[in-house]
């Protein structure tokens, strides 16, 4: 962990405060992003939170969820980047991040382009939210049942619902604090990460019957394209899920999703198990994240997919296969 003191310091020096997660927002940007604006808030700053895509419907019970807006148009003293690996992934919000005063970015990716004035970086914490916990106690803030809320969201989504190896010690001490404030621990897991829409179960199975494999099945790798979604009444945040079943498929490191985005773009969602770096196959097309989960943008082509299917068989050529113990 490095950059706590000066975090709390541009905090401080601070009146006004915009705070933005990426594009695509998920459990763990949103619920940062909210716990952090509730914090301040309290301490009397002028909070203004954005999200480019909105806020997806599975989140917008979240305390606080309706103050957030699409983008400002003017100058802060400080930006807060939550859950931001680099620049691009803010998509259009950089716009006013480039107006504020100093950037502050508050993250775990292991690997990511710094872009702003300080860091408050731990890429050994299990989510973004663990960070807003120590940065809201060192501020003195009180973590009151809305923002433990929003912070339990955060964990909950970035842990896969505590199956991921990212999980520590650390994050059962913050969930028992954050219960004791009175949450429904049930009623918020259920709401943010077991319960879907049918529509989205139906784009599921869609994406799951495309699944195709390669190198004796270590490889899962599918495609959504607009008219799915359109045929379906469905939305780009229905499949979110789908790579982290791929990667449930015994025998498969490495699962690739590609979702079309439009004409010309492809997004590409990609797990991984056994310490198969798929960040660094991400970041060639300048994206992003962790090991096992990071993301990027593609050319919407055939010979693009198939150049990223190569790459991906080259990271598997570094990792022989783990054999099982008889």
């Amino acid at each position: 962990m490095r950059g706590l003191a000066s975090a709390i310091n541009e905090i401080k020096k601070a009146d006004s405060i915009l705070i933005s997660g990426h594009v695509n927002p998920d459990g763990d940007s949103l619920g940062s992003l909210l716990a952090m604006g509730l914090g301040l808030e309290s301490l009397g700053k002028k909070v203004y939170m954005i999200s480019c895509d909105g806020v997806p419907e599975r989140y917008r019970r979240l305390p606080s969820a309706a103050k957030i807006t699409r983008k400002i148009s003017h100058p802060v003293d400080l930006a807060i980047a939550v859950d931001t690996s680099n620049k691009d992934i803010l998509g259009r919000n950089y716009d006013s991040f480039a107006l504020a005063s100093r950037v502050l970015e508050i993250d775990h990716h292991d690997f990511r382009r710094s872009f702003g004035d300080s860091c408050f970086i731990d890429n050994k914490a299990a989510c973004v939210g663990e960070l807003i916990y120590i940065l809201l106690n060192r501020l003195k803030v009180k973590i009151s049942n809305r923002i433990a809320q929003n912070l339990m969201t955060s964990i909950i989504v970035e842990t896969n619902s505590f199956r991921l190896p990212s999980v520590r010690p650390f994050t059962f001490k913050v969930c028992t604090e954050l219960i004791g404030k009175g949450i429904n621990f049930y009623e918020l897991v259920d709401t943010v990460f077991w319960s879907k829409r049918k529509e989205s179960a139906i784009l599921s199975g869609i994406c799951l019957s495309r699944c195709k494999f390669l190198d004796g099945g270590r490889i899962a790798w599918s495609i959504i394209k607009k008219e799915d979604f359109s045929n379906n009444g469905g939305r780009d945040e229905d499949v979110d899920a789908v790579p982290d079943e791929m990667r449930a498929i015994k025998a498969v490191d490495v699962a690739l999703l590609f979702r079309e985005k439009d004409k010309s773009t492809l997004r590409v969602s990609m797990r991984s198990k056994n310490r198969i770096n798929v960040a660094s196959l991400a970041e060639q097309y300048g994206g992003g994240g962790h090991f096992d989960v990071a993301g990027c943008n593609i050319p919407n082509s055939h010979e693009a997919v198939e150049k990223v299917l190569g790459l991906a068989r080259a990271l598997l050529e570094k990792k022989p296969r783990i054999s099982a113990c008889p």
